[in-house]
């Protein structure tokens, strides 16, 4: 699948984007998270971005009340919406970018 993905990549697309543990993890301690989920978007460059988000046991989002994402206490609904993207940043040999 990857392969096809970049025999195909769209310009502005990343290849993979990586999310820090601590972060997801907090993420995923939100009271009633079951499950993660992934939106895709643009950002303001006009860059293809994943955007994350935890998810109630229904499928319902569990979203921040306030339009700052990062502030709150510990167990504050947060979206992740800044990944580190490849390019230009891309992991080391045996990863799924190399292999056919």
């Amino acid at each position: 699948m990857t392969r096809r993905y970049r025999e195909h990549q769209l310009p502005n697309y990343p290849r993979s984007e990586s999310f820090g543990i601590d972060d997801v993890k907090r993420l995923l301690s939100v009271a009633g998270a079951s499950a993660l989920r992934i939106y895709y978007g643009l950002n303001e460059n006009g860059e293809f971005c994943s955007i994350l988000v935890a998810a109630d046991a229904s499928g319902n989002n569990i979203l921040p009340a306030q339009a700052d994402k990062l502030a709150g206490k510990p167990g504050d609904p947060v979206i992740l919406d800044d990944g580190i993207r490849c390019p230009p940043i891309c992991p080391k040999g045996g990863s799924l970018l190399d292999e056919g």
